[in-house]
């Protein structure tokens, strides 16, 4: 009813009083905050108060600074820049290591030729000469610098300023080149980015530290040479190699060390100093599924002090959770989400420990069948093995039948060339440590391992239990133990194996069992070197891909290395190759003398119980190494015995079970392969059809 409404003596005012409303001042409503005002809210006094010039500058032109006698009275314009360019490549190359006038002198020396003049500095730094800078001198000689670098009108200005004193200037100038005749040169720093090693410029030799003179050994220094406090700022790409002084300098530059130029090392000398006088062993812990193999081995290395108390009991909570809390020591090997999950063991756990006489590097292979080629590439990569048996009733006789999987890693890793062995007799605590069990074991094992191969002399019987960690690092005190068992405890029987004679004289051979990109440039793959040694800055070249890279860092079992031999287990950041090209079961080798690539080979084969006989055209998977390759059997040659080798039948139709014969085998990709008789590591392949391992062989001719 508006028209009853009082409109003429209404007040509008009180019904905005609290509201915002579009034509209300910024400055009535809002906050601003200082910096917000000053920079755009206008001021009368701030325009009229004049602008006070900054006094740093008129002091520091105030200040008598000694000018630069060497060039800057008396080059012209032209020789200036050319001084300049000439000073640029010179730090490109060389970083902050080296004070100005140094690079000046030998400039102006050498006729502004950046690369003359860089070997003159490097070679006047490789002798080390008495004295060194007091503090004084250091402080002209930076502010020199700092003049040196002023813009030209500044530079003028201060001249004019000291111009009359020429007598100070000569005198300055006469003390200056003696200081510089008699200064030591600081080594080239190097600079760490993300934990890779990266060089920088030249390697500079230097005086140790009782005063002697000590070259570089190499190129890329390892993380402890180089303190956080010596990093460079990166600088630009050095001169073109063009006009490289490598072959036109007379003056040797002992810092640049090519992979040619590198000194050889004494590899067998620098392992035993390296391990202390301990040997390596690759030791494969294989056997049935759930018979116990990551608690086994979990709990040895927790009670050998690898993992520490904290760590373990957080496992054991994690596992009690999860309603797993026998699994407990089997998560310090299974690391995955997945194998937690699943409580089974998929791919190989890898670890390091020490015995009194050893340095071993574990792996814990799967024992389900379904990831028997991961098997492989562990049992491919050992030198010796455990084989975990379940002593429980029942459980051992699933293993050890038709179908379990107790035969089929014995077999393979024989096949692998493994001939030490130790059986591990694992759960005796749940059959009350019977004597009479663990013989019946001892018994049905030792006759199918002397099929086998296993000579009987290598393969030792221990009982243990995993969970409660009887007999694993220290003999056992469990009195229904000690009444009849005497032996040696797990850890004093891996002490005791023998360590294989490794290849390091061969050439160098790498197989990749991962490839990963990492932080900072390059990518990293790890395997095992089967043969030869590598150092940083070799260049390897990875076969079938054919392409060239440069190694950038090594490391063993996460600690840096500056170069590794063969049966280490590395880590290798490479660069100058594209990771596509690399895949798991490539092999790197040396650009001098590769690996041999083919798709087609003649090899030797033992079959092993097979139910289809094989005939031309069957289809077979090819495990070698780390690789996994479809292949065929092209051609049936003949059939040799067993013994002897002599051929007992040529063109067979097809090949039975138990039978020794020579196959030729076609792949559907290329594959790096070595002969048996040059290379044992790389010479031996596996064959499976439908889930089972059919046969074993080596390599005795490639095709193509």
């Amino acid at each position: 009813m508006s028209r009853h409404r009082n409109v003429r003596g209404y007040n509008y005012d009180e019904d905005f009083e609290d509201d915002d409303m579009y034509g209300h001042s910024v400055d009535d409503d809002y906050c601003i905050s200082p910096a917000t005002a000053a920079q755009f809210i206008y001021s009368r006094q701030e325009r009229q108060a004049p602008k006070v010039e900054p006094l740093e500058e008129e002091e520091y032109e105030d200040e008598e600074v000694p000018v630069s006698p060497t060039f800057s009275h008396s080059l012209d314009p032209l020789d200036q820049a050319k001084l300049y360019s000439c000073l640029d490549h010179m730090r490109a190359v060389l970083g902050d290591a080296m004070p100005d006038s140094v690079l000046c002198q030998a400039a102006m020396k050498y006729g502004f030729d950046p690369q003359r003049a860089l070997d003159a500095v490097l070679s006047e730094d490789a002798k080390p000469l008495p004295g060194t800078r007091s503090t004084n001198e250091t402080m002209i000689s930076v502010l020199k610098v700092s003049q040196e670098k002023e813009p030209l009108p500044q530079r003028t200005k201060r001249e004019a300023l000291t111009a009359p004193q020429p007598e100070k200037a000569k005198s300055r100038e006469v003390s200056q080149n003696k200081l510089d005749s008699e200064v030591l040169l600081p080594k080239v720093a190097r600079m760490t980015v993300s934990g890779k090693k990266q060089t920088m410029g030249f390697d500079v030799p230097s005086t140790g530290e009782n005063g002697g003179f000590t070259p570089p050994a190499r190129r890329g220094g390892s993380p402890e040479e180089t303190p956080a406090s010596e990093a460079t700022p990166k600088r630009p790409e050095t001169p073109s190699k063009g006009s490289n002084g490598d072959e036109t300098s007379t003056v040797p530059t002992l810092g640049r060390t090519s992979g040619k130029s590198r000194q050889p090392i004494n590899v067998k000398a620098e392992l035993e100093k390296r391990q202390g006088g301990k040997p390596l062993l690759n030791l494969v812990v294989i056997g049935h599924v759930d018979a116990g193999k990551s608690t086994l081995m979990g709990h040895l290395l927790y009670l050998l002090g690898n993992i520490n108390k904290r760590t373990m009991h957080k496992y054991e909570q994690e596992s009690k959770k999860a309603g797993k809390a026998s699994f407990a020591y089997a998560w310090v090997l299974d690391e995955t989400g997945e194998e937690r999950d699943r409580g089974v063991t998929m791919d190989v756990g890898m670890t390091k420990f020490e015995t009194s006489s050893k340095v071993v590097t574990l792996m814990d292979a799967p024992g389900h069948k379904d990831f028997i080629p991961n098997m492989i590439t562990g049992a491919a990569q050992a030198d010796v093995a455990v084989l975990v048996v379940d002593a429980s009733r029942g459980e051992f006789e699933a293993g050890f039948e038709a179908g379990g999987q107790t035969r089929e890693h014995a077999l393979l890793v024989r096949s692998l060339s493994v001939t030490q062995l130790a059986v591990a007799v694992n759960k005796m605590d749940q059959v009350n440590w019977q004597q009479e069990r663990f013989q019946e074991i001892v018994s049905k094992l030792g006759n199918f391992l002397k099929q086998a191969g296993f000579k009987e002399t290598d393969v030792f019987y221990i009982p243990t239990s995993g969970l409660s960690g009887e007999n694993l690092t220290t003999r056992s005190s469990v009195a229904q133990l000690t009444s009849w068992y005497s032996g040696p405890s797990l850890v004093e029987q891996i002490d005791a194996f023998k360590a294989p004679q490794r290849s390091v004289d061969k050439p160098f051979r790498l197989c990749v069992s991962d490839v990963y990109k990492d932080q900072g440039s390059g990518f990293c793959v790890t395997g095992k070197i089967e043969a030869g040694y590598i150092q940083i800055g070799d260049r390897i070249l990875a076969m079938p891909p054919n392409e060239t890279c440069t190694v950038k860092g090594i490391t063993l079992h996460d600690e840096p290395l500056d170069w590794a031999a063969a049966g280490d287990h590395v880590s290798l950041t490479v660069t100058g190759m594209d990771i596509i090209k690399i895949n798991v079961g490539c092999v790197f080798c040396g650009p001098k003398e590769p690996i041999k690539v083919c798709t087609r080979f003649r090899a030797r084969i033992l079959l092993f119980n097979i139910e289809v006989p094989i005939t031309k055209g069957f289809p077979v998977l090819l495990h070698y190494q780390t690789v996994s390759e479809p292949a065929t059997i092209r051609k049936l040659i003949s059939v040799l015995h067993k013994s002897s080798g002599e051929v007992l039948k040529k063109n067979p139709k097809c090949l039975g079970k138990g039978m020794n014969a020579i196959v030729e085998i076609q792949t559907q990709r290329p594959v790096s392969l070595e002969l048996y008789k040059d290379y044992k590591e790389l010479g031996r392949f596996m064959l499976r059809y439908v889930g089972s391992t059919i046969a074993a062989g080596v390599v005795t001719e490639i095709k193509e």
